[in-house]
Order: C-alpha cells, then sequence, then structure tokens
C-alpha cells in the first residue's frame, strides 16, 4: 500500500483538530441552552467552530444597555434573555399570512410588543452553578419615562415605551417607518432591561432578544421539540394547545403553542413560565443526543435562525462566550421563578402583586450575591388603597383601583436540569 502524501496527512490531522473543535463547542451549547440562552447560543456554537469570524457580524446589535450601565463584578455575568411577543419583523412589516396562520397568534394588530418571556440568567465566574430565573410578565412594577404611567405589567415596559418614543418622533416629522421601528425598539428594549434591573438589583451585562417567530424557527430547524405534559391540555382558543398526557415530539407549530399557552391552566402565567424552561431543557437534550451538530445542514439553519429572529447587546462577543462555557466541567444548571405576593386586579387588569424586598432576596439566594440595597425612586412604591389586606402593604407595589384575589401563586419548586440524563421534565 503506497504511503499516504503529505497533503492526505495534513487533511487527516486537520479533520482531527475539527472533530475536537466540534466536540469543544458541542458541550459549550449544550450547557448555554440548559442555562436559558434559548436559540442565542443554539445558534451561535451551531456552526461558530467552523465559521467563527462571520459568525457574530451576523446579528443585529442594540446599544439599549447604555455606557454607564452598572456591571457585575469579579467575572460573573446577568444575561436578560428578552421573548418578544409580536407578530413583525426587524423593519415593523407583517409577518407573511402563511407564518402567521402556523403561528396561531392573530394578526400583526395583536400582541403588541409585549415581553412575554423574561429569563434572567446568572453565570458565576467559576462556571460551577448557572442560575436562569423567570420574570413572571403580569408582575405590576413601577415605570419611568412613559407618558401616562407610573406603574404597568413588566412586559409592557418594552411596548409602551416603543409606542411613546414613535409618536414623539412623528410628532417631530419622523416618517421613516423603518427609522420608527428601530427607534421605537431600542427605546423599548432601554425600558425593559431598567424594569428588570430596578425589580432584581442585579446588574445586567448582556441581553438576547427573540420575536415569536423566532421560536417557531428554532423548533422547525431542530425538527419538533419532545416535551412531557403531566395531564391532557386543550385551549383551542387561544393558544391553539391540544395535547394529550405524556411524553410526545411537537411539530414547530405544536411547540409554539405548547411555550404560549396560559388559559385552561392551574396556574395560568406561572405555568407557562415552567412550560418554558421545559422547552429550554428539551432543547438542550436534544442538541446533545441527536446528532444535530454533527448535521451541516441543521446546523446552518440554526445559524440562519439565529441571524433572523435575535439581537444581542451591542459588544457580545458570543464566540468567545461559548468558549468559555465550553472549556468548563459540566455545572449544576437550576430554574427558579421570582416569588408572588398575591394575583389582583387593579384598573380591570390581572396583575401579579410583588414585594421588591422578597424578590431581592430570592435573587441574592439563587446568585450567592448579597441582597441589593434599596434604592430611591419617585414611582418605587405607591400609597396601597385601604381595602387591601395588610400583609400587601408592606413593600408591595401597586396603584389605582383594585379588586383583591385571594388565590396564593404557586411559583413551584427550583428545577435543577441534569441534561446528561435524557430525561424530559414533565409539567402542567
Amino acid at each position: 500500500m503506497d504511503e499516504p502524501s503529505a497533503s492526505r496527512t495534513d487533511e487527516r490531522a486537520s479533520g482531527r483538530r475539527a472533530r475536537r473543535s466540534a466536540r469543544e463547542w458541542t458541550r459549550g451549547i449544550v450547557k448555554g441552552v440548559a442555562a436559558g440562552l434559548s436559540a442565542a447560543v443554539v445558534a451561535v456554537t451551531a456552526y461558530g467552530w467552523s465559521t467563527a469570524g462571520n459568525f457574530d457580524d451576523g446579528f443585529l446589535r442594540s446599544y439599549a444597555l447604555g455606557e454607564d450601565a452598572p456591571h457585575s463584578l469579579g467575572g460573573d455575568l446577568n444575561v436578560l434573555l428578552i421573548g418578544l411577543d409580536t407578530r413583525r419583523d426587524q423593519n415593523g412589516d407583517e409577518l407573511a399570512p402563511e407564518v402567521l396562520e402556523q403561528l396561531h397568534a392573530g394578526d400583526g394588530d395583536e400582541g403588541g410588543y409585549n415581553a412575554n418571556t423574561l429569563i434572567l440568567v446568572h453565570i458565576p465566574a467559576a462556571l460551577d452553578k448557572i442560575v436562569a430565573v423567570s420574570i413572571p410578565r403580569d408582575n405590576y412594577v413601577p415605570v419611568s419615562g412613559i407618558p401616562g404611567y407610573t406603574h404597568v405589567k413588566i412586559k409592557e415596559a418594552y411596548g409602551l415605551k416603543k409606542a411613546a418614543v414613535q409618536d414623539q418622533l412623528i410628532a417631530r416629522g419622523v416618517t421613516d417607518r423603518g427609522e420608527l421601528e428601530q427607534a421605537g425598539r431600542e427605546a423599548g428594549r432601554a425600558s425593559i432591561v431598567g424594569a428588570v434591573r430596578e425589580l432584581t438589583g442585579v446588574p445586567i451585562d448582556r441581553f438576547a432578544e427573540i420575536t415569536l417567530a423566532g421560536f417557531y424557527d428554532l423548533a422547525s430547524a431542530l425538527g419538533g421539540v419532545e416535551v412531557c405534559l403531566n395531564e391532557p391540555v386543550r385551549d383551542t382558543e387561544f393558544s391553539g394547545a391540544d395535547f394529550p398526557a405524556g411524553r410526545q415530539r411537537l411539530d414547530p407549530a405544536q411547540a409554539l403553542a405548547f411555550v404560549r399557552q396560559r388559559h385552561g391552566l392551574d396556574n395560568g402565567d406561572l405555568d407557562r413560565t415552567h412550560r418554558q424552561q421545559a422547552f429550554l431543557t428539551a432543547v438542550a437534550q436534544q442538541l446533545r443526543s441527536a446528532g444535530t451538530l454533527t448535521d451541516p445542514g441543521r446546523l446552518s439553519a440554526l445559524m440562519d435562525v439565529a441571524h433572523r429572529n435575535i439581537v444581542l447587546s451591542d459588544g457580545w462577543d458570543m464566540t468567545e462566550f461559548v468558549r468559555t462555557l465550553g472549556g468548563a466541567e459540566d455545572p449544576q444548571v437550576e430554574f427558579r421563578t421570582l416569588p408572588v405576593l398575591r394575583y389582583d386586579v387593579i384598573n380591570g387588569q390581572d396583575v401579579n402583586i410583588v414585594d421588591r424586598a422578597a424578590v431581592r432576596r430570592e435573587i441574592a439566594t439563587a446568585f450567592g450575591t448579597p441582597v441589593a440595597a434599596p434604592t430611591t425612586t419617585r414611582s418605587r412604591r405607591a400609597t396601597p388603597p385601604a381595602a387591601l389586606p395588610a400583609e400587601a402593604t408592606t413593600g408591595a407595589w401597586q396603584t389605582g383601583t383594585t379588586t383583591s384575589v385571594t388565590k396564593t401563586p404557586d411559583v413551584g419548586r427550583p428545577v435543577r436540569s441534569d441534561i446528561t440524563s435524557g430525561k424530559i421534565p414533565c409539567v402542567n
């Protein structure tokens, strides 16, 4: 047999190096998704190891964090994930009718620009325990800079600010639709980041925003997502969810219905929060076990999903970020949900009354950091109406006409994810 040529030897060595790089990126992506980084990290490692120089350039970038924003110390990193419930693209154009039909989410005039998914991920410098904390979207919090509002559901901090800024620009004579959309969205991002920062008391170092269509595209690129339900569910009017109990594989439209459903669930939005956590865990497990990261076609599709649907905060080097995650030993991953004091109805809206002090204690416990000191802002706390129970008047945010709801919210226990076990968590 002839001796291999020098060129063939070089090719084999190059192949071995590529396979080692692939394994490193695989470890990074699985950890990243398990930490709650959703499509941003899924796609960044999907092809990043072989196209590292070009991948970061494909994202739309946002400056909404601000140059003077506080940052975590000692190498820790707090990442805010924003799931934006909009039926429009980055230019403000309505999604194609066939896409809207698959989303089962109405047309471009529905949903507004609510941040219906908010997950704050804490990644310590030691990479020993990653914690992803879900923030219920109906938490009633103070806001500033939105004309006519002192308090809103936290999900609304994005869309209301976006609309206010666009109205101001239109009043100044700006007519370009793309310019209005981009300026409005940048203001919305800054607003939601500020609301989360004020609620939790911790710095936000990076953020990623993904649209409603992005969840659909992610599931499409993966060929569906496997989930598990404790009981059968049916909600054909709102989300389109109609699933039996047990373990099952959902197509893209079903996967979106799975993460969107809240009607018909015992704990409404809080159960939906658990669904989103389970979805992220399932995606991580699927990436690890299904050979997705060795399939060039699927990897390319994942990268396209990321570039089309995700906005990243400026300065976030995703390639380096995932390389760092991939180089660590397997960390513990934990999902938590912020505590809710009670449900209420204020000015005709269903809201969650929250105690900021309790929220900040929960964050400190989860992140292993000191409890953030209170800040003084004029809108931080309104005087509660006399009709409210005494326990709801200490540290809680509320204002307006209120009708008390006595049901105690159930945020559930922390969920520790073991993505190597192959077990998919069952949820309601």
